[in-house]
């Protein structure tokens, strides 16, 4: 192993049907040591966590720990926390309904009677060492997430882990909490333990990291010490595009011009329960306009809270200049705002309904469910937006969940545009579907924008995004960040914006 390594993962390979999730994949981890591991959705963190944990099975490569000769197995969560593994999660996984120390123990008494001035004894000592701000007789529900987080870490340390995995802990913490979170690791790294942080968030990576590891498409991009990687570097590498790519592929593409139109839709101080910091948005008339960012960043949630998705907490909203209010999902439709969701097999198909149903729900729920289609009416509206959209189904009736990604797709983008909205929001209307169909849907939003619908356009792909979209709003850390209008528009321009405005 090389000198000072604690885990060293070699030639990682792992298949699922359809998928190479992971592509002779290299990571090391030292000693004392906080190791970001970054990548946009898709890029294989999760899964080569997964292999680490061994909630997969590798299907080639080497795994090796300090102290073990050999090659070590990791065949369950189980056996890696018998090597020293140990992962804290997003989500808190204690028992908020048990003290501190009982959290600290629970599954670690051994015999049939607790010894719980031992437990609590020791459990202050752990505390006061590691200097939580916790008790270890009180509730763990009385104590904030973030002191949570740290009993979680704390549990994890005293277990004499050597590898500690921090999987997005500071998702759901305020900045203050961050910075407690970062002292505690930064005193485990002091104490030599090796940290793998996994974060979307830039600002954290380089206030807290000492090294990064990309990848991308599961396969290895490359290690780097955070001091000779700057942030526009970073997502140049995870996004897979290099700053002199000067290519206008924008080209050729039809375009709308919203120069002097009304704006169609305004927020100002859109606040939602999603973490978005509040926000300005307009969208003229006839105008593609997108959020850009790093997955994390937000740009999902702000869309939601446009169309009341999330609980919105403040903020004022209108619709062609009247104030209007938006709190739920149906006050956006009521208003003429359409949304297709990220997620469209969690929020978006209902797959146990056929095509024709799935297309016709958005409208049928305008009209009110006391003047329902008739069968006849709806078939001949499904048979309209098959023919116009190209969705490959063998009739009308076919469940939706058999169709393909794609075609599922566009049977969403479907019921949006029957309910003839007047904005239309599309979240990552591209993910997982074949490139013809990518091309399709770009096409169809320029066409719209030309017939004066508004629309905002999100996609991961930052080439979609400049195919389609004459102005963007970055986001960062869940806030917005700054505004690029169409002479602005390039890949470079892009990544700077998301970087935070670095050159170099």
């Amino acid at each position: 192993m090389k000198e000072n390594a604690v885990l060293e993962m070699k030639h990682i390979h792992k298949s699922f049907p359809g998928v190479k999730a992971l592509q002779n994949v290299d990571f090391t981890l030292c000693e004392g040591e906080i190791h970001a591991l970054m990548g946009e959705n898709g890029a294989g963190k999760s899964t080569l966590i997964k292999v680490l944990t061994g909630v997969y099975g590798k299907d080639q490569g080497e795994i090796f720990l300090k102290g073990s000769e050999k090659e070590v197995s990791i065949k369950s969560p189980q056996d890696a926390q018998n090597l020293g593994i140990s992962t804290v999660y997003q989500e808190i996984t204690l028992c908020p309904n048990l003290t501190v120390a009982e959290n600290m123990f629970i599954g670690r008494s051994k015999g049939a009677s607790v010894n719980w001035k031992m437990m609590n004894r020791k459990t202050e000592e752990i505390l006061q060492s590691l200097d939580i701000p916790a008790k270890a007789t009180q509730l763990l529900s009385s104590c904030s997430i973030a002191i949570q987080q740290m009993v979680a870490i704390a549990r994890a340390v005293d277990e004499d882990c050597k590898v500690l995995i921090l999987d997005e802990p500071t998702s759901s913490l305020d900045d203050q909490e961050v910075q407690k979170l970062f002292v505690l690791m930064k005193e485990l790294r002091s104490k030599g333990v090796g940290i793998i942080f996994v974060t979307h968030f830039l600002e954290q990576v380089y206030e807290v990291c000492d090294k990064i590891t990309v990848l991308r498409d599961g396969k290895l991009v490359g290690e780097y010490e955070i001091k000779d990687l700057p942030r526009v570097k970073l997502v140049a590498k995870m996004l897979g595009k290099d700053l002199d790519e000067k290519e206008d592929i924008r080209s050729g593409q039809p375009t709308f011009d919203a120069q002097g139109a009304a704006p169609v839709f305004e927020a100002e101080g859109l606040k939602s329960n999603a973490g978005i910091q509040p926000f300005n948005f307009y969208i003229n008339k006839g105008e593609v306009n997108g959020f850009t960012g790093l997955l994390g960043s937000g740009r999902s949630e702000s869309v939601r809270a446009i169309f009341g998705a999330d609980h919105v907490l403040g903020g004022k909203v209108k619709m062609d200049g009247k104030e209007v209010k938006i709190s739920k999902p149906l006050d956006a439709m009521k208003n003429g705002i359409a949304y297709l969701p990220e997620d469209r097999k969690a929020d978006g198909i209902i797959g146990d309904l056929s095509v024709r149903e799935n297309i016709i729900l958005t409208s049928q729920v305008l009209k009110g469910f006391f003047h329902p289609y008739s069968k006849a009416e709806s078939v001949k509206i499904a048979e309209e937006y098959i023919d116009l959209l190209d969705i490959k189904t063998a009739s009308t009736e076919t469940p939706i969940g058999s169709l393909s990604g794609g075609n599922q797709q566009k049977v969403i983008l479907a019921r949006c545009l029957l309910a003839h909205p007047e904005y239309l929001i599309l979240d990552e209307p591209t993910r997982g579907i074949d490139i013809g169909t990518k091309m399709d849907i770009q096409k169809l939003v320029l066409k719209l924008a030309s017939e004066g619908m508004s629309v905002t356009f999100i996609s991961s792909e930052t080439d979609e995004m400049l195919n389609t979209c004459s102005r963007l709003i970055v986001m960062r850390d869940r806030k917005v960040v700054g505004e690029l209008h169409e002479s602005e528009l390039s890949q470079g321009s892009i990544m700077n914006a998301i970087a935070g405005g670095e050159t170099e």
